[in-house]
């Protein structure tokens, strides 16, 4: 079993989001980019397999600032040697495709072929209805679940998603659909230019563009997709055919075992055999102490992170992995025995609390808890 850690990047601790404005404070930026640091080379020493965060735009309260696929994954991987670095993820209508794909894939090269990609709807109205790449797309969650705007914003991302993969695997293409189409219709190089016909593809001696290629191709083959935290089944059963990896983060446990059950059943379909224990990865919040009570103490800060933020954009509360090593083991072992996972992704405490807590917090697990599930 793989254990990921995941950070919302938080730049300040309780009592310094409640003072407002936090996001906008350098000194307290610069100090979490230096406990984000020390996590990775934790991470990286102990043997996690993976640290990820999420995109996240225009976050001035301070909650999350994980605010540029890329640079945040780069400031990671260059703390780092063998720890995989998990970009949870690109929200792709706030995003032109082609761009994506020519990003993610140039950053797996930098990474040295460590990255995991994970793709998302987005769900958080103020940022992405002022970044979203097209006009009018509507972020997606409670308020508009099954309606038109929902449908809008999920078939754009399919396309796009279609349009990332088409670039990552094909040399040049052309693609036509309902949102994006490359290249632009009619499109001629405005001068000539004779490189493009003797050393490259896709553009035909008059000038005129009939394929579009990204450079680098990824260095992985292929770099590994996610499905971003996700309580869909619709969505999960999507990644099945695509060849995707949901993350639930759930303690419906019956929940748990029809998605597992409707994923593989899906990807079978599909031509896709899946391993057990692959269908989907399951987590939660990770508060670990050397007893119970302090574990409960830390939590509270915690437990009121996620009700300040997450839950008011119709987030859940995640499994709550919080106590000593033997009851997180215990935890951990009694979801299993509903789904079989391969992968844990554990959301921990990084930003709200004290860096001595998250470091206690992840060393115990890697030296208590993890030799519990690798044998």
């Amino acid at each position: 079993m793989d254990f990921h850690a995941f950070m919302y990047v938080t730049i300040g601790r309780r009592q310094e989001l409640e003072q407002g404005m936090a996001g906008k404070n350098p000194v307290l930026y610069q100090r979490m980019l230096d406990e984000i640091g020390a996590y990775a080379r934790l991470c990286d020493e102990a043997g996690y397999a993976g640290l990820g965060m999420p995109e996240h735009h225009l976050q001035i309260e301070g909650f999350e600032l994980g605010q540029e696929p890329g640079l945040m994954a780069m400031y990671l991987g260059m703390q780092t040697k063998r720890l995989r670095i998990n970009q949870f993820g690109y929200v792709l209508p706030a995003h032109n495709p082609l761009r994506v794909a020519e990003h993610a894939a140039t950053l797996d090269h930098m990474l040295g072929g460590r990255l995991n990609v994970a793709f998302v709807r987005g769900y958080q109205a103020r940022w992405f209805e002022n970044y979203v790449a097209l006009p009018g797309i509507k972020a997606t969650g409670p308020w508009n679940r099954k309606t038109i705007e929902d449908d809008i914003n999920r078939e754009l991302f399919e396309e796009c998603v279609d349009i990332i993969k088409t670039a990552w695997t094909q040399d040049t293409f052309s693609y036509q659909g309902k949102y994006w189409s490359f290249p632009t219709q009619g499109q001629k190089n405005p001068h000539e230019h004779p490189a493009y016909t003797k050393y490259g593809k896709g553009v035909d001696p008059t000038g005129t563009i009939q394929e579009v290629g990204i450079a680098p191709k990824p260095l992985q083959n292929p770099i590994p997709l996610y499905s971003g935290f996700t309580h869909s089944l619709q969505t999960s059963l999507y990644w099945a055919r695509e060849g995707g990896k949901p993350v639930v983060l759930s303690d419906n446990m019956d929940f748990c075992q029809l998605l597992w059950t409707k994923y593989r059943e899906e990807a079978e379909r599909h031509g896709r055999l899946i391993a057990p224990g692959d269908e989907a990865a399951w987590g939660g919040y990770l508060v670990l102490a050397e007893t119970q009570a302090e574990a409960e103490a830390w939590a509270q800060d915690c437990l009121w992170f996620w009700d300040t933020w997450p839950l008011p954009f119709g987030q859940g509360h995640p499994p709550l992995l919080i106590g000593d090593a033997d009851t997180v083991s215990r935890l951990i072992e009694q979801a299993s025995r509903h789904v079989k996972f391969n992968e844990v992704f554990l959301l921990f405490g990084q930003g709200v609390l004290e860096r001595d807590k998250c470091l206690k917090t992840l060393e115990l697990f890697a030296k208590k808890v993890m030799p519990r599930f690798q044998n």
